[in-house]
């Protein structure tokens, strides 16, 4: 009994979600600070709430989504 097609796909697609939330994240993350024209503490804040649900959003997208796509291409090419 070996280990099935779906989960290799999900564990590459896994680490390929990881790899790919860093390097987008860094951009876009990194974008969205240097374009930050707050003015005031309470802008800066609310700039910064608005990153986080950014960053939140491509967690759910490139770590949460890439591993299940992986898992149906590892089960149907290869299941």
């Amino acid at each position: 009994m070996g280990v099935s097609p779906g989960l290799i796909g999900a564990l590459i697609g896994f680490v390929v979600g990881v790899v790919e939330y860093r390097i987008v994240s860094t951009l876009v993350i990194g974008g969205l600070r240097r374009t930050d024209q707050s003015k005031t503490p309470e802008e800066r804040d609310d700039y910064e709430r608005r990153i986080r649900w950014v960053r939140a959003a491509l967690v759910v997208l490139m770590i949460g989504v890439t591993p299940v796509v992986g898992y149906v291409i590892g089960q149907t090419v290869f299941g």
